[in-house]
């Protein structure tokens, strides 16, 4: 009788995009997040990652997505090797693109320290999991394979800032907004 019901529960459901498997559920800063949409970053026809966005409550916009309380994940399974400098590049950018002269100004500090999270996790490689995660009681965190950089970047604005290199006014990638968006 056990092993009928361990059969029928079965493992934790997934979601698979590009051959990377994504859990529905993970578990961060005592939330249940659910992933809330999976998208791919590709440039023409190279394939440099796909991402999930993991949130508590179910999100449609990108304002839904920073709005959202607690703890979040965006997950991401590379599809290629990048060396920090151009991980760097694209992620600092993306925040560059969506953030004021203001908002940048008071970001300053804390993208140098996020760049050096990048580049202090080293060369990433294909089947990586980069794991940028938020907790409010905290700040950001950067993980590689689960190990996290000792590093935290403190305030939800950083986060939303990150936030909004995939899923703001301009993403990194319409299509990879979309899919985090679930649209």
């Amino acid at each position: 009788m056990v092993a009928v019901l361990a059969l029928a529960c079965g493992p934790a459901a997934a979601a698979t995009l590009e051959g990377a498997r994504f859990d529905d559920t993970v578990r961060l800063a005592g939330s249940d997040l659910r992933l809330n949409g999976l998208g791919l970053r590709a440039v023409s026809i190279l394939k440099g990652y796909v991402a999930g966005l993991y949130l508590t409550q179910k999100a449609g916009t990108g304002e839904e997505a920073m709005a959202a309380p607690g703890p979040k994940r965006v997950q991401m399974r590379l599809l290629i090797d990048a060396p920090p400098q151009v991980f760097n590049k694209a992620l600092v950018s993306g925040i560059r693109k969506n953030a004021s002269e203001a908002e940048l100004a008071a970001l300053r500090e804390r993208i140098d320290l996020f760049e050096s999270m990048i580049d202090a996790a080293g060369t990433l490689r294909q089947g990586d999991t980069v794991d940028l995660d938020y907790e409010p009681a905290r700040g950001m965190t950067l993980a590689v394979n689960g190990k996290a950089q000792p590093a935290v970047v403190p305030g939800a604005d950083f986060y939303n800032a990150v936030l909004g290199i995939f899923v703001g006014p301009r993403p990194v990638d319409a299509k990879l907004k979309s899919g985090l968006l679930g649209q």
